[in-house]
């Protein structure tokens, strides 16, 4: 956990979890056409940001493995900076919680909060439908999470309809592998032809994740966690992955499966939520 400077105001950024996540066909381009729920989490990375009166922006935090040019919030600040012409700067401090690669968000939620405060503190007054053009050129799942709420997702996942959900408690669990998104993506025994669903067979739970097969045969560790977390109640893939979660109706009996967790093993526990901090 990185400290975040006590005189700045504290943004957060949610962790999603994909509660399923199907492939209905593939475009001309190579774009996938999907259909997915995004649930939003009360639990994520938080940001702090210091405007200076130049025009360098600067991400404070050292971040293993990730150059500040390729780190999506240092991009979106800069997107931003360009497109409302500020002369100003900022130095961005960042608590990283949700791990890389894990098909949690975090990267994509970081940079929508960037670009959500920013355009706040810098006094930009762009809509939300003005921050999403932005947000786009950074990533698909960026504009969930700028128009923060969970949402059922259709198109390339930019088709985005707000929905409410059941109050429900999650378990996510980190087996602590990297799955490569590209990799699962190009493969040709991806299952693209799903038949498209209506939000109420969602809620009737005839779904899968389409990715969950490969990342299970592709990746040992993550289908051992499954197996694992199967025996408290049903283990399910997030996004292509490496995390896992598993739903619960209490916190209770989540944190009860938090304590089992095997040593190689990190995870936490966290209520969906229909609405991202940064939209309260």
């Amino acid at each position: 956990m990185t400290a975040l400077p006590e005189n700045l105001e504290v943004w957060h950024a949610p962790a999603k979890l994909n509660l399923f996540l199907h492939i209905t066909g593939q475009r001309s381009d190579g774009y996938h056409e999907l259909q997915t729920v995004f649930q939003l989490l009360d639990y994520g990375d938080k940001l702090a940001f210091e405007v200076t009166d130049d025009s360098t922006i600067q991400r404070v935090t050292d971040i293993p493995g990730v150059a500040q040019s390729d780190d999506l919030v240092v991009r979106a600040a800069k997107l931003l900076q360009q497109h409302l012409s500020v002369q100003q700067g900022v130095r961005i401090y960042l608590d990283k919680q949700l791990p890389m690669g894990g098909g949690l968000g975090g990267g994509s939620s970081d940079a929508a909060t960037t670009l959500v405060a920013l355009n706040q503190i810098w006094g930009g007054n762009l809509s939300i439908a003005e921050l999403i053009i932005i947000g786009v050129q950074l990533g698909a799942d960026v504009p969930v999470f700028i128009r923060g709420r969970t949402a059922w997702a259709e198109g390339v996942g930019d088709q985005l309809e707000s929905v409410t959900l059941p109050s429900r408690c999650y378990l996510v669990v980190n087996p602590g592998v990297h799955v490569s998104t590209a990799e699962l993506f190009s493969s040709p025994e991806l299952t693209r032809d799903c038949r498209t669903i209506t939000i109420r067979a969602f809620l009737d739970g005839t779904t899968l994740n389409v990715f969950e097969p490969l990342v299970k045969q592709r990746y040992p560790k993550v289908s051992a966690a499954l197996n694992w977390l199967d025996q408290f109640s049903k283990a399910k893939l997030t996004g292509t992955g490496g995390c896992i979660f598993a739903e619960f109706s209490n916190q209770a009996e989540a944190r009860n499966a938090l304590r089992c967790l095997p040593p190689e093993y990190t995870g936490f526990v966290s209520w969906g939520v229909d609405r991202s901090p940064h939209r309260l």
